[in-house]
């Protein structure tokens, strides 16, 4: 297939880009606003219980590593060698309405509570828990109770910190705010930085009114030379947290270039690789990946994906890309896949069947770890991480 390609040379002098995969339209009975943000799959309970959907399997290089998690999402292994993965919780039914501003339905009212939690893996799979009763909040039921709670954590050095997305007034909990936990190995946690302040304080460009969220949907984190930096969808941000002052510094207000594309993933090979979720229905290659430099420049890296929550580079410079659902109009169990990008601009693909993917990380034996079953009704301890081996794991190229 000959293809645009959409050039962007990196620090370490690879010229990479990708072929745009296979543009698939909604067909025009689809009639569903399109609503965005991570959390708004609009999972219907005929989605995983009563749609018929192809027949799928995962590839076979596709293994469960660790089961029994509440929508898991972003996951990091630790400097001891073992798995971090934050929970989203179950939830809960604590409210403000009358008392706070609410997040406009359909998604809203939000309700709450105090489930979300961050667990460890051992080597051997066995599963414990670091800390729980954190924050977790679930949009109305008209958009499926869908889950936000720890979104994601990362590892300065010895020390474990924690992304906050389901705290604040506006998801049902009163004198709450969304932000950064530091968290100590006995269960202790400290606030490093409040987000929800932050977000109020500093409007972005281009919201979406009819979609959103006062106190943010924050989504992925990642620790770069003693910083953190945390990416917010529903805004549209990439923002610098300080973990030793909280000081927050906004990296680059993406809605201002890119509109509401809602931003979710971040990786980091000397600049800041952003991917995005899109917008409902899901239209097939419609997400790209953005390349943003510290000083705030965004430029277009690569184009033709589809719904992406996960990045990350392998030690060769090469970036893999998790896609949630790939060949539907909303999301579709079976249907998640990982791609990776060759320094020629081929896409080539890694695995496939996941279901409802979330998050990505690498561990110290070279291999992906996936957060798998990170969504939908009911997901509760039905969570898993899953491992891909990658090893001789193309499956051959993607093209139309």
């Amino acid at each position: 297939m000959q293809a645009t390609m959409i050039k962007s040379t990196t620090p370490d002098g690879f010229s990479r880009s990708a072929l745009p995969a296979q543009l698939a339209i909604p067909t025009a009975s689809v009639k569903t606003i399109r609503r965005s943000t991570a959390k708004r799959f609009v999972l219907l309970s005929g989605v995983l219980l009563g749609l018929a959907v192809p027949a799928w399997s995962q590839s076979p290089n596709v293994t469960v590593f660790a089961t029994g998690f509440n929508n898991p999402r972003g996951l990091k292994f630790g400097p001891d060698g073992n798995l971090y993965v934050s929970e989203g919780g179950a939830g809960g039914s604590l409210s403000t309405v009358g008392t706070a501003v609410q997040v406009p339905a359909p998604v809203g009212p939000y309700t709450g509570g105090f489930t979300s939690r961050i667990s460890r893996v051992a080597r051997d799979g066995t599963v414990t828990t670091v800390v729980d009763g954190l924050p977790s909040s679930e949009t109305s039921a008209d958009n499926g109770n869908q889950v936000l709670g720890v979104a994601d954590v990362a590892f300065i050095g010895n020390k474990l910190y924690a992304l906050i997305a389901g705290a604040g007034a506006s998801h049902g909990l009163l004198n709450t705010d969304n932000g950064v936990l530091r968290v100590e190995m006995d269960g202790d946690v400290n606030s490093v930085a409040d987000l929800s302040v932050f977000i109020k304080a500093h409007p972005v460009e281009h919201p979406n009114p009819p979609d959103f969220e006062p106190d943010g949907t924050w989504y992925s984190m990642i620790a770069v030379g003693g910083e953190l930096f945390a990416v917010e969808p529903n805004h549209g941000e990439l923002d610098e947290i300080d973990p030793t002052d909280g000081h927050i510094r906004r990296i680059a207000d993406i809605s201002a270039t890119q509109g509401h594309i809602v931003p979710t993933a971040v990786a980091y090979d000397g600049d800041f690789y952003v991917g995005n979720l899109g917008l409902f229905p899901i239209i097939e290659g419609e997400s790209k990946i953005l390349k943003i430099t510290l000083s705030g420049e965004v430029t277009t890296f690569a184009t033709g994906f589809t719904t992406i929550l996960g990045l990350s580079f392998d030690d060769q410079h090469r970036l893999y890309v998790l896609e949630n659902t790939t060949g539907n109009p909303f999301p579709t169990p079976g249907t998640g896949t990982i791609v990776r990008i060759e320094h020629s601009g081929k896409v080539e693909v890694i695995a496939t069947g996941l279901f409802l993917p979330t998050a990505m990380t690498f561990g110290p034996d070279g291999n992906l770890y996936v957060s798998n079953v990170g969504f939908g009704p009911p997901p509760i301890g039905l969570g898993q991480v899953v491992k891909v081996t990658l090893q001789n794991a193309d499956l051959g190229s993607r093209s139309e």
